[in-house]
């Protein structure tokens, strides 16, 4: 027998379970999206019609033109620099508490605190931003402190379970290789598993950024500041057209902040 096939029967099979699991899941994903769509009870028909075509409409003509006065112009750099500010800061404290915890997550310091850890961001990331931000609302008062804490403490859940996963599933030859070496478990983390996860997580970090801008732009809606908090104000006050600057206003800074991160993500992983 030629090494070629040799090497061909040595190679054992697909199990058939695969494929029954794969079905078995895609059996039951289709249940599951027929129950919503018939226990949700969805009026197509008065979504399309035609009265509520003509209302949406005359809705929407109301915010053209955009204002576009200079001290509106002013405020509205000021708050975007407000909510870029909020986002970038929490993803920062976000990623920093992300790492610390994705330490023990990936378990390195035991199975209890593995377990403990994996279900504290769990608790972390289950809690959406706009509660975050209640709760700091009433601990820091209005303003954007408590947004920014309100976003890193979310993000800071599913980094820290990102994180956990890019650490697990690095690859351990050359920590092993400087452990056999005389290597410190320390110096093994830091010379060999944390410089090939890296990219990885930095990726995470700059894509979770992204969601933080419009996180960010939401959460001034509570009283956390930024360009939400504008738009709320001048959408209670039915001023349509200022409320239109700050809504192009948050397209220009999210479209600018997601071509910059994607820029940046394919310098890392190429």
């Amino acid at each position: 027998m030629t090494p070629s096939l040799q090497h061909r029967a040595d190679v054992p099979p697909a199990p058939a379970s695969i494929h029954t699991a794969t079905l078995i899941t895609l059996g039951l994903l289709l249940l599951l999206i027929l129950a919503s769509f018939i226990s949700l009870k969805l009026k197509w028909a008065e979504l399309f019609s035609d009265d509520a075509v003509k209302t949406t409409w005359e809705f929407l003509q109301g915010f053209a033109p955009p204002d576009l006065a200079p001290a509106l112009l002013i405020k509205v750099f000021f708050a975007s620099f407000e909510t870029l500010a909020m986002s970038a800061l929490g993803t920062l404290i976000a990623a920093i508490a992300g790492l610390l915890l994705a330490l023990p997550a990936s378990g390195r310091f035991g199975s209890f605190a593995k377990s403990a850890t994996r279900l504290l961001l769990n608790v972390a990331r289950a809690i959406p931003e706009l509660v975050w931000a209640s709760i700091m609302l009433i601990a820091a008062g209005l303003g954007p402190f408590a947004g920014t804490i309100a976003l890193a403490a979310h993000t800071s859940g599913v980094l820290g379970r990102l994180f956990a996963e890019a650490l697990e599933n690095a690859p351990t030859h050359a920590a092993t290789t400087l452990r056999i070496n005389g290597a410190s478990t320390l110096n093994a983390f830091l010379y060999a598993t944390l410089p090939q996860a890296l990219p990885q997580m930095l990726s995470y970090t700059l894509y979770r950024w992204e969601n933080n801008i419009r996180a960010a732009a939401i959460l001034g809606v509570v009283g956390a500041g930024g360009l939400g908090q504008m738009l709320k104000y001048h959408l209670s006050l039915f001023q349509m057209q200022t409320a239109a600057t700050v809504i192009i206003a948050m397209l220009l800074l999210v479209a600018m902040v997601d071509a910059l991160s994607f820029a940046v993500r394919r310098w890392l992983m190429h």
